[in-house]
């Protein structure tokens, strides 16, 4: 394991909640980060930072720490580079996986911890879809929710429990500049569309567009089931076997494989 020592330089530290210039070193401590592994060899980096407080009677701040810019982050104890390491193989391997390619890595650490750094992550800003999907799905028996998806980059939206329009029709109202919503059958989301967002178009999406032509061929199938039998023609009485040998047809290929036969023969 590879130690280095570190020590922050004497430079005047404004306060974070005041931002004035007055602020005096309190005491000093020594902050353990851990970094990205080199050669192979985990690295670790003890830094000795400087504690301070403000002179100002405006400001509420007893004392604060100072942070070094691209090195330290508040209540961290790794570098924001090993940070964005485990993040990232949480979003791409989730937990197990993750934790696995962070032993290869030189950075051992618990699947809960990895998926707790993920959970950690704030969510991307959602920009409001050109087309929006919407559809709903079975929680369990008879309790049903609502899941909205960016059909351009087939990315989640939102979701929530319920099957409702008005819940629909907000969502779009505080969210203006959808332009196409893909919907199931179902007049409820139709209505909550409308409601909504009277200029959109209402498209139906290809499954339930398959889904219900399947359906409907099914039911045509079964309520003419009698009907099949019917419409079959009677299969013609098959010719009793013949005596006689079976004579293969006369093509050029047999003709080219009888020469050298009858050759040897005659």
């Amino acid at each position: 394991m590879l130690r280095i020592a570190a020590r922050t330089r004497e430079l005047m530290v404004p306060c974070p909640d005041c931002r004035c210039a007055s602020a005096r070193v309190h005491s000093r401590y020594c902050r353990t980060l851990a970094n990205v592994a080199a050669g192979g060899r985990p690295v670790l980096i003890n830094l000795t930072v400087r504690r301070l407080f403000c002179d100002s009677t405006d400001c509420g701040r007893r004392t604060f720490a100072e942070q070094v810019e691209g090195l330290t982050v508040r209540y961290q104890r790794r570098s924001p580079l090993l940070q964005h390491l485990v993040e990232m193989a949480g979003v791409l391997l989730a937990g197990r996986g993750g934790a696995r390619l962070l032993r290869i890595l030189k950075t051992p650490l618990s699947r809960t911890s990895v998926l707790f750094q993920l959970m950690r992550m704030g969510l991307p800003p959602v920009a409001t879809p050109r087309v929006l999907g919407v559809d709903d799905f079975a929680l369990y028996a008879d309790v049903y929710g609502t899941l909205l998806v960016n059909a351009d980059a087939r990315l989640p939206i939102e979701l929530w429990a319920g099957h409702d329009a008005g819940q629909l029709a907000s969502w779009l109202r505080a969210h203006p500049g959808v332009e196409v919503v893909c919907r199931d059958g179902s007049l409820v989301y139709r209505q909550g569309i409308a409601e909504g967002a009277p200029d959109t178009v209402q498209v139906s999406d290809r499954f339930h567009l398959w889904q219900g032509l399947s359906k409907r061929v099914s039911d045509i199938a079964a309520a003419h089931r009698g009907c099949l039998a019917a419409a079959v023609r009677e299969p013609e009485p098959a010719l009793p076997p013949s005596d006689e040998p079976c004579k293969a047809a006369d093509t050029p290929a047999l003709r080219h494989a009888q020469r050298p036969f009858e050759t040897v023969q005659g």
